[in-house]
């Protein structure tokens, strides 16, 4: 789908899942039609969005520390977003930023870039071509999980797909390893149900029980013990590392 530069954006239609991890993203974009068919469709990726209209609020909600990566409009109603990407970086912000505009002016680009923007698209653009550049700038950034990660009794290998317990290594089912690494691309972040499920199961595929997800983490305490998944009533489950 293409995002239209002007009137009313289209309803979000069917597209082919992009594999992406969850994270928690700002949208700053002051035109509600736009704003919404972005928002919607990231969270159908499974992606937590904080929609947001102004340069001030922006501001404020990058503040704080579980923000992963925004999606920065430039023409807003109080400010411009190249200086407020300006003092981002400026204050040693370097989370990722991806701008969206319909500045398509190579020295806009070439500014915006400067100010610190990891990446540039150009209104109008595909939902789905903004989704992979997401991916390519959090893999650049060094936000996609550690190839290992370890607590005191437990080392897992994304790479090789090997887990450790207590120096001994534990086989585990690529179901295991799918939901172990939706959970650890954000150690210390509580993931609600619908982000881990939306992580794990295909479009299309039928879950063999409605508690599958809570079958499957049953099974990772079991083998590598009941401290690494934490769960928060009401909100999720967490890796503690």
């Amino acid at each position: 789908m293409t995002i239209p530069t002007t009137g009313p954006a289209s309803a979000p239609q069917p597209l082919a899942r992009t594999q992406v991890t969850p994270m928690h993203l700002l949208l700053l974009e002051d035109d509600i039609d736009l704003g919404q068919a972005v928002a919607e469709h990231l969270e159908a990726q499974g992606h937590t969005v904080s929609w947001l209209k102004t340069c001030e609020q922006a501001d404020r909600a990058m503040t704080q520390p579980d923000i992963e990566l925004a999606l920065l409009d430039l023409r807003l109603p109080d400010g411009d977003g190249i200086e407020l990407l300006k003092n981002w970086r400026a204050r040693g912000d370097r989370r990722p930023v991806l701008m969206l505009t319909a500045r398509d002016q190579i020295s806009d680009r070439i500014k915006g870039l400067q100010a610190g923007a990891d990446d540039y698209l150009v209104k109008p653009f595909d939902l789905d071509e903004m989704v992979a550049r997401m991916e390519a700038v959090s893999r650049r950034v060094g936000l996609s999980q550690a190839p290992v990660l370890r607590t005191s009794r437990v080392a897992l290998d994304f790479e090789n797909k090997v887990a450790r317990l207590d120096g001994q290594q534990v086989t585990l089912t690529a179901m295991e390893w799918s939901l172990l690494s939706c959970l650890a691309a954000r150690p210390g972040h509580t993931l609600s149900r619908q982000q881990i499920r939306t992580a794990l199961f295909q479009p299309g595929r039928i879950e063999a029980e409605s508690n599958s997800m809570e079958v499957i983490i049953s099974r990772l305490r079991r083998k590598l013990g009941t401290e690494l998944i934490s769960t928060h009533r009401g909100l999720g489950y967490r890796l503690d590392l």
